[in-house]
């Protein structure tokens, strides 16, 4: 029972944590623009905030496509991953572990599941399988 319900589990966690991931950049570009994401950046101390705002946005919705496809799984798992350390270190982490405070906690949510996603081998209807990469598809036995 478990093995039938793996693929369909990690199919509706990619596109779970890919939408998020699209919206949130998105916002960078639409909502807040470039520059007001670069002023942002700039403002919480991100180094080269003029290049880091338009990449962060970037790799945010290519790489929420790119999950919800189920594509490239294990280096978008990991860039998304290493995102939101970023993340972490330069707005969420002063504020404490809880996300009602503005804290790390959502953070460190997408970040682990951007990992667990990326090398799971991306379940149901993932890119990385019909085109046969093995992706870091991993067997779990207990």
């Amino acid at each position: 029972m478990i093995d039938q319900a793996r693929p369909i589990v990690l199919l509706l966690a990619r596109i779970a944590v890919g939408v998020i991931f699209i919206v949130h950049g998105y916002q960078k570009f639409a909502t807040m623009g470039i520059a007001g994401t670069t002023k942002f950046f700039e403002s919480v101390g991100i180094p080269l905030a003029g290049v880091a705002a338009p990449a962060v946005a970037t790799l945010e919705v290519v790489g929420g496509l790119a999950l919800v496809a189920g594509a490239a799984l294990p280096i978008v798992g990991t860039l998304l991953a290493l995102n939101m350390v970023g993340a972490i270190v330069f707005v969420h982490g002063a504020n404490g572990f809880g996300a009602g405070e503005g804290g790390y906690e959502f953070v460190l949510a997408l970040a682990a599941a951007s990992l667990a996603i990326g090398f799971s081998g991306g379940g149901a209807f993932a890119l990385d399988r019909v085109l046969g990469r093995r992706g870091g598809a991993a067997t779990v036995t207990a």
